[in-house]
């Protein structure tokens, strides 16, 4: 069995937006099912090319027009999102608000269900200005869960969210990076901004069955469009 992931904890001001200084997300029990096919030691899901992990939308192919990242689209109120779409990984789940546990650890989303993603409803809301957090199981006991495939995204990829107030705020990802989870860079993913931006955030990196995944897969993206 696995150990749970590093907590994701709020500091000690109390709830509110995420801030530099805390760490990486508790998606406790991830991995138990390579444990069962037998992957410990080995890579775990699928991990971001090169050129996914450059800041900003990838130098073109010889031949290629350059491609500019979309501009970003003025912030929205806030209203709470009810479902998240990754149209590039065919990723299309409901989304839960998440609240904090009584030692100020972030509560993952239930294990046993795999198709469903979370967000830091403390934090900002996914089209308002600020970074809105959004995470999920990359697996559980029976199988690959909601973003196992993340690390296939590019930059240029979109994420789709709706929300409560029936508006789908549409974000085009600007990278998406691998960081170790003993040294998570609070401050450049949780980090204050004033334009509308997503972070989407699983485990990653190899397995091992005593101390878990030793890394996190983190999507940025910015918003470029309200549906």
């Amino acid at each position: 069995m696995p150990t749970p992931d590093l907590p994701f904890r709020v500091p000690r001001g109390g709830p509110g937006p995420v801030t530099a200084g805390v760490v990486a997300l508790a998606l406790a029990a991830g991995g138990i099912w390579l444990v069962h096919v037998g992957t410990d030691g080995r890579d775990g899901p699928p991990l971001p090319a090169p050129s996914a992990t450059a800041a900003g939308i990838p130098a073109p192919s010889p031949g290629r027009s350059p491609v500019a990242a979309p501009p970003a689209h003025p912030p929205l109120p806030a209203s709470p999102p009810t479902r998240i779409r990754i149209p590039a990984i065919k990723v299309d789940a409901p989304v839960i608000g998440l609240g904090l546990s009584a030692s100020r650890q972030l509560n993952p989303p239930p294990m046993d269900q795999r198709n469903l993603a979370g967000w830091y409803r403390d934090g900002a809301a996914p089209g308002a200005a600020g970074n809105a957090i959004t995470i999920g199981h990359a697996d559980n006991r029976t199988g690959p869960a909601v973003f196992y495939r993340l690390g296939l995204l590019r930059p240029g990829d979109t994420v789709e969210v709706a929300r409560k107030d029936r508006r789908t705020a549409v974000f085009t990802i600007d990278s998406v990076r691998v960081f170790p989870k003993k040294d998570f860079p609070d401050a450049l993913v949780y980090g204050a901004t004033e334009r509308a931006e997503l972070r989407v955030i699983t485990c990653g990196g190899k397995f091992d069955r005593k101390t878990g995944y030793e890394s996190n897969t983190v999507v940025f993206a910015h918003l470029t469009g309200v549906k």
